[in-house]
This record gives C-alpha cells, sequence and structure tokens, in this order.
C-alpha cells in the first residue's frame, strides 16, 4: 500500500492511494498514521486489516478523485527523526572523507517534518542552504536489541522520499552537534506517500534524483549505501529504542552543494525537486525567514 495523509497541516486524514489520480478515504477506520497506528498494526496485523478495507471500498467504487488538495508528510509527527551521515561510498569520496567503519548518528527535531511540497523556509542568519534527496525508514514496532539485520526487516512499516535540508555553517562553523545546522522548521519535507516494503521490488536498486531551479544536482542509487535499511535498524537498536511511527534519513548520494566547486548553496526563491523510484516526487520553495 502507499499511505498518504492530505489536507491543510495538522488537519490531515489518512487515505491510501489507489493510482495516480485517485485515492480511498480512511479516516473513518485510522485515526492517523501515527505511532499508535503503527504499534497497533504491529500487535494485531492491522495493515491487513486496512488492505481489505481498501480492497472492499475499490471493489465498491468507493473512491476519490485528487482534487489539488495539500499533501502532508505521510506520517504523523514521530517520536524521533533519527539521521545516518556519509552513508553512500561516492558521497563520501566527494566530501574527501573516508567510509565510515560504523553508520555515523546524528538527529532532527521531530518538528522540522513538514509535506513534500511545503516551502522551505530559510533560517534567520542562514548563508549555506542545501539539500539531500535521502531514503527514509519507517519504523513499524517497538524495537531494541535487535538479534540480526534480517530481523530488522519485520520491524519496518515502509520507506518515503526525504529532503534532509540542511544549514552547512550552522552544521559545521558553530560548534556542537550537526544537529544545530539540521533542525531548523521545514528542513525535513517527507512524502508523498509511505510504500510499504512489499511496494518495492528491491529497496536496494531505488533511483535518486534531486534538481535545483531545473538543473540536475544529485543523481544516485541505493546500490552505493554503504550500510542498507535492516543494518541500520538493527545496529540503531543497540543504542536506543525505536518507537513505531520513528523515522530515520539514511544518509544522500553526490551533488550536495557543500561538495561542489566552488560551493553552491539556495537562495531565497530556488525550487528543489526531488524523487526516488517507487516513492513519489516532492517540490518546495525557499522561502524567506519569518
Amino acid at each position: 500500500m502507499k499511505l498518504l495523509r492530505l489536507g491543510p497541516a495538522g488537519h490531515e486524514k489518512p487515505v491510501v492511494r489507489v493510482d495516480e489520480g485517485h485515492f480511498v478515504d480512511v479516516s473513518d477506520v485510522v485515526r492517523d498514521f501515527d505511532e499508535r497506528f503503527f504499534g497497533e498494526t504491529a500487535a494485531g496485523g492491522g495493515m491487513l486489516r486496512l488492505e481489505q478495507v481498501v480492497a472492499e471500498r475499490i471493489a465498491a467504487g468507493s473512491v476519490h478523485p485528487f482534487a489539488g488538495e495539500r499533501v502532508g508528510a505521510p506520517i504523523a509527527r514521530p517520536h524521533q527523526i533519527l539521521c545516518i551521515g556519509l552513508n553512500y561510498s561516492d558521497h563520501a569520496a566527494e566530501s574527501g572523507m573516508p567510509v565510515p567503519d560504523e553508520p555515523i548518528l546524528f538527529t532532527k527535531s521531530p518538528n522540522t517534518l513538514v509535506g513534500p511540497n511545503d516551502d522551505v523556509i530559510m533560517p534567520r542568519g542562514a548563508t549555506k542552504l542545501d539539500w539531500e534527496v535521502e531514503l527514509g525508514i519507517v519504523i513499524g514496532a517497538r524495537t531494541s536489541y535487535l538479534e540480526s539485520p534480517e530481523q530488522a526487516r519485520e520491524h519496518i512499516a515502509g520507506y518515503v522520499v526525504v529532503n534532509d535540508v540542511s544549514e552547512r555553517a550552522f552544521q559545521i562553523e558553530r560548534g556542537g552537534q550537526w544537529a544545530k545546522g539540521k533542525s531548523a522548521e521545514t528542513f525535513n519535507p517527507a512524502g508523498p506517500w509511505l510504500a510499504t516494503p512489499d511496494e518495492l521490488d528491491d529497496v536496494l536498486q531505488l533511483g535518486m534524483w534531486l534538481d535545483v531551479n531545473g538543473q540536475r544536482r544529485q543523481t544516485g542509487s541505493t546500490s552505493t549505501m554503504i550500510f542498507d535499511p535492516w543494518v541500520i535498524v538493527h545496529y540503531l537498536s543497540q543504542f536506543l529504542v525505536l518507537e513505531p511511527g520513528d523515522l530515520i534519513n539514511t544518509g544522500t548520494p553526490p551533488g550536495v552543494g557543500l561538495g561542489m566547486t566552488p560551493p553552491t548553496y539556495l537562495e531565497v526563491g530556488d525550487v528543489m525537486t526531488l524523487g526516488i523510484d517507487g516513492l513519489g516526487e516532492q517540490r518546495q520553495t525557499v522561502a524567506p525567514p519569518r
């Protein structure tokens, strides 16, 4: 299934995408695609029941056309957003940094999460606003101390497109942890939909791309990930508890502004478009500081 949330910010309703033009409204059976939903799904097969409801409504013709509704992030605000740095071999080379022996972990504030086509707001004082197309993992069950990466497969609800927006001066030049340059409002557009694992033939063979003002900046593939999704979830579970609905950003391929010669950054009015095979596309305009 492909799970979406439609409607004004803070008032989104859960739906399931049928095709490019239609969806099934499930807001009468699911409150939201949130921690409670994913937790109950893991405990009692809620995803299978939702599939049955969707199939019955499609058969009955109870589908609705998309009509220009705002698309929100496909999950409600998560307990945490965890991020993996330098997780693509070609991006590590671009950055002039060695391939890490273990996943590099940092965090983003959960309130950075916005819809895939919402504006990205330039923070006050920002000078080096950058882009990062990434594959996001959504956790499907409360998870800790997994025994193997293989076991981690059972704890993944699905995958999403993420733009891990970053302010490099805040991140690198202002001291402290990377979170400082990662956690401004609107810095984590996600969606348009969450694809359950069965929707993807091979999560390690997904093409991904990002354009700025129509010019291609990033072209990559999940095939160059250093640590695959199952290794990441298993690894993180050794250090912290992952909650249902948590979001993990898994790193970006080469082509970020920081890695260009000379480095190139976003300005107010710039437009980012990005996507991943099977997971849809996003479009954001950089808005001025509040």
